[in-house]
């Protein structure tokens, strides 16, 4: 079952739907970072993609819905002058999947803007001021089943050229070093303090081994590609052989960025 609310009332209306029914549910935003075992997901999938809503307000404030796509929060932003989202220009899927992951790229981070965050818990909404939020590199703390709806940014008044000029540089220095051009789930390791996940699968020798159809990229040695035919068994072996290397050759314990839901 898979459904797709068209606003917030209608996403509470499926909630309580579901829950009479005992139903379960997850819920995605665009459905990246994740890696579905091969059984699928039991009950419900939600798309949030329906809670689109882009609205600049006065004194660089931007309240956006978690099913607005990265891409267009930054052409919004820049559009009006708002600096402080360009890092996330490049980084597919939604913004409340870079919310609940807290994404990041070139130093920056997404709760980082969060002036306030809106999410559904037990059916009811509950904003939290950014001060009550308890979040880390690639991490926010939700209560179970809470789902992320929205988010009020506090960003910096810029010249649109200016934010355009920096969005271009990031997209150029991701373009040269991860243009992967076989399908996967983008990083799928968190980079370790003081490290880069890429750099040590590279060193323990990993770059382009395979498991079945699945394959560490000879592009960017943190991306595990489908080469063709490949299930999620192929990528969760993959992904073991790579962190006993990495822990044999470096001592460093790799730890998933890619969520791994679904049954098995």
């Amino acid at each position: 079952l898979f459904i797709e609310p068209a606003d917030l009332a209608d996403l509470q209306d499926a909630l309580a739907i579901l829950r009479k029914e005992e139903i379960p549910y997850f819920v995605v935003g665009g459905g990246y970072n994740l890696l579905v075992r091969d059984a699928g997901i039991r009950g419900c999938v939600i798309s949030l993609r329906g809670l689109d809503g882009l609205k600049p307000q006065p004194d660089g404030r931007l309240e956006v819905g978690a099913g607005v796509a990265n891409g267009m929060l930054c052409r919004v932003a820049a559009e009006n002058c708002l600096a402080g989202v360009e890092f996330l220009c490049g980084i597919p899927g939604s913004f409340g999947g870079a919310l609940a992951m807290n994404a990041g790229a070139h130093g920056c981070e997404t709760l980082q803007r969060v002036e306030t965050l809106t999410t559904l818990r037990d059916g009811e909404l509950v904003v939290r001021e950014a001060a009550e939020l308890s979040f880390g590199y690639r991490y926010l703390k939700l209560y179970p089943g809470e789902i992320v709806v929205s988010a009020r940014l506090c960003l910096e008044e810029a010249e649109r050229q200016v934010i355009e000029a920096r969005m271009a540089g990031y997209l150029a220095m991701r373009g040269g070093s991860q243009r992967v051009t076989f399908p996967s789930a983008g990083s799928f390791f968190k980079n370790p303090p003081g490290g880069q996940a890429w750099s040590l699968i590279d060193q323990a020798g990993l770059r382009g081994v395979s498991v079945g159809g699945a394959q560490v990229s000879e592009v960017h040695a943190n991306f595990l590609v489908n080469r063709g035919g490949a299930c999620a068994t192929d990528f969760l072996a993959l992904a073991a052989l790579v962190k006993v290397r990495v822990l044999e050759t470096s001592g460093v314990e790799l730890e998933e960025e890619v969520r791994v839901v679904g049954e098995g």
